[in-house]
């Protein structure tokens, strides 16, 4: 039993990693209604740019300052330049917008800081401790509070302030929400910006566990079945999604993967993703969409 309740810890811990990468994706889904294909490039450049300083002998601190304001200017460049010209545009035409950004930001984070492998040390050991008789990773549990708290965070900023009503207001109707007095440029500022913070905040996390390289954006890709599960639209399905992909391709992983004779946790999460959108295409929170015919 002590196997299987720290098979499942560890699993929710890998889950809430994910998770913070997926809300990037709903915030800006949120404002837009638009898949950013460029999340997983915004989480590289932010890490890299946080590594690059620190190896130059900047402190934390500062480093992790700087960064930040590198991604509120990204932020602000990516809605003035991209986004402002394509108000109104269809979903399609902003995603193949964001597709072509996360090449251009890759592009840009390759000729400034060049395309080595860098190990990131957070000052967090990776040791076993124990709690509650179990014994879990001290970065794990790390990891886990500095997530939690980020999204705790989120969602009081957008359910509960006036900011959030604005966000909600422009996801449902971008046109209405604009004819009241809603300025869709400075919403997407915004968005972009915190969504900016929290690429900085997973891209720390997991360019700490597996070293900042390129590769890195491809944890993107893990997002999606967390999406798909949680919603699209839904700061806690995100969270939920992310709980319940860590765990299941964990457990698959022990007791699925020796009857296939090899690893499952690389493609299980997609499996469940697929029985999702059978079964709830919304996802658990996700807003179903309401047709007139």
């Amino acid at each position: 039993m002590n196997f299987f309740l720290e098979t499942l810890v560890s699993g929710l811990s890998a889950g809430v990693m994910y998770s913070l990468v997926a809300i990037g994706f709903v915030l800006i889904y949120k404002a837009s209604g638009v898949f950013n294909f460029a999340q997983g490039s915004m989480l590289l450049f932010a890490s890299l740019t946080f590594v690059t300083l620190v190896e130059k002998g900047a402190p934390f601190g500062v480093a992790l300052g700087t960064t930040a304001l590198v991604m509120i200017l990204g932020a602000i460049l990516i809605e003035r330049l991209v986004l402002r010209p394509l108000v109104n545009r269809d979903a399609l035409t902003l995603f193949m917008a964001t597709l072509g950004l996360s090449f251009v930001i890759e592009g840009l984070a390759q000729l400034l800081m060049g395309s080595d492998v860098h190990m990131l040390d957070l000052g967090i050991d990776d040791l076993p401790v124990s709690v509650g008789g179990l014994m879990i990773s001290q970065f794990d549990l790390f990891a886990s509070g500095a997530a939690l708290a980020l999204v705790a965070v989120l969602s009081i900023v957008f359910n509960k302030t006036r900011m959030g009503i604005s966000l909600r207001a422009v996801a449902d109707d971008t046109l209405a929400a604009q004819s009241i007095g809603i300025r869709l440029p400075a919403i997407w500022r915004i968005v972009w910006s915190v969504a900016g913070i929290v690429a900085l905040a997973a891209g720390l996390i997991w360019g700490a566990r597996q070293g900042v390289q390129y590769s890195l954006s491809l944890v993107t890709l893990k997002a999606l079945p967390v999406l798909i599960i949680g919603g699209f639209s839904s700061i806690a399905g995100a969270i939920v999604g992310g709980l319940l992909v860590g765990a299941t391709e964990s457990l698959a992983d022990i007791y699925i993967g020796p009857l296939v004779q090899g690893s499952v946790s690389t493609w299980f999460a997609y499996i469940l993703a697929v029985v999702f959108l059978l079964v709830r295409p919304a996802g658990l929170f996700g807003d179903r969409a309401i047709e007139r015919v």
